[in-house]
């Protein structure tokens, strides 16, 4: 099997195998973690990126001149026609708003609908940013708590319901494909929790960062485009950060339909500045949709023999562990509720003891507490090396308890 992986790895034309020294480069993932200890948490790949981004980045700064810059046509047909070929979809020009990141849109969106003392509904657990953002507009989380029964995640939806049911409730955060529990909603799923948001005059804010990081056998459906109801019911967020590795670049879109929802948000947009995206991620961005499609189709590759790799690891190795199996994403969640040991404390004792950082699942919502969140995005020696660190963590927690 080692073989067919090496000759596979070499068939391919980039090179994920390739171990970059991070240390001191002003990384957050790198630079906030002990020397000894590997950083494997912060939702950041260890790849070097596409090669045509980089140069691309070259040549924009061998023109030596950095000022105020514009977005020009060729941003919008990158975002409009990486919809159509990925995922089959026709987005308008109209729809599109550029910013300078999906959290940002996040806190834009809610200023944009809510007011002090409103609601706004997430799925715990779920990427901690929401609440963080909720909290700091002065609104109320609502939260529909995610049910993980036979070791996969489903809706309650009668809770759902009575959820939105609630007046205050304004917005739905969706995350859709979900992080941290790796889910790709399928169409029914979307189809129930959007016609129940219409039903309550909730709107539904997706975010779908994470929409071209999915696995086989698994399809991602944009929200948006299910019926014309939910594209008129809907605010959708994007970026290329995740998916070609350029999150420090600061450039994303929101798609919206409805002209009225659009009117409230670009309004918001402007009077926070938040449009201003940087002269490099504007080219990053277009390059990246529009010539490095190649570089994600190896990229999911690797990633796919990152995952099963790991589950092979710890159905071997690591028994009282349980992956819950990944759809997307490249952050795994792993059951630890065999260990008798809740995530922050086995999280603070993995870097002590194992020399390992991941995140604890408590940070995503009370029900995430019997879990720990790992990022396979790094070079396949580099996750081996995880590996064991977090076989010899639980080993040697073993001893101390």
């Amino acid at each position: 099997m080692d073989i067919e992986l090496a000759q596979e790895n070499k068939a391919m034309k980039y090179d994920f195998d390739k171990i970059i020294d991070r240390k001191n480069t002003n990384s957050s993932k790198w630079d906030t973690t002990k020397d000894e200890v590997l950083p494997m948490w912060v939702a950041d790949m260890d790849f070097e990126v596409a090669p045509k981004i980089i140069k691309t980045i070259i040549n924009k700064a061998k023109h030596g001149v950095f000022g105020y810059p514009i977005v020009p046509e060729k941003f919008y047909d990158a975002e409009i026609n990486w919809w159509k070929k990925r995922y089959n979809y026709h987005i308008k020009k109209e729809w599109i708003s550029q910013v300078i990141g999906v959290v940002p849109s996040l806190s834009a969106i809610i200023q944009a609908f809510c007011q002090k003392g409103d609601k706004v509904l997430v799925q715990h657990p779920v990427y901690h940013v929401f609440d963080a953002v909720i909290q700091k507009n002065e609104l109320e989380v609502a939260t529909n708590d995610l049910i993980y029964e036979n070791g996969r995640y489903r809706i309650d939806f009668e809770d759902f319901e009575n959820k939105v049911k609630d007046e205050k409730v304004k917005l739905f955060i969706l995350c859709n494909p979900h992080n941290p529990v790796g889910r790709v909603w399928d169409k029914d799923e979307l189809r129930q929790m959007g016609e129940l948001c219409i039903k309550h005059n909730v709107i539904v804010l997706s975010d779908e960062i994470h929409r071209d990081l999915v696995y086989k056998n698994y399809k991602y459906t944009p929200f948006c485009s299910i019926n014309e109801e939910f594209l008129q019911n809907s605010i959708t967020c994007t970026a290329p950060s995740k998916t070609f590795n350029i999150a420090g670049l600061k450039a994303s879109s929101i798609i919206v339909a409805n002209e009225n929802y659009k009117q409230k948000i670009d309004k918001v947009l402007n009077q926070n500045i938040l449009s201003s995206i940087n002269i490099f991620g504007i080219e990053a961005f277009i390059t990246a949709y529009e010539s490095c499609e190649d570089w994600l189709d190896e990229l999911l590759i690797y990633l796919e023999k990152n995952k099963d790799y790991l589950i092979s690891f710890i159905d071997k190795n690591l028994p009282k562990l349980k992956v819950v199996e990944p759809e997307a994403t490249y952050l795994l969640w792993l059951d630890i509720s065999k260990l008798n040991i809740n995530s922050k404390l086995l999280a603070k004792k993995l870097e002590e003891l194992g020399k390992l950082r991941i995140i604890p699942g408590l940070v995503y919502g009370e029900n995430g507490d019997n879990f720990i969140r790992i990022n396979i995005a790094c070079p396949l020696e580099v996750l081996k090396d995880g590996l064991k660190r977090l076989e010899n963590g639980i080993k040697l927690l073993k001893y101390q308890t």
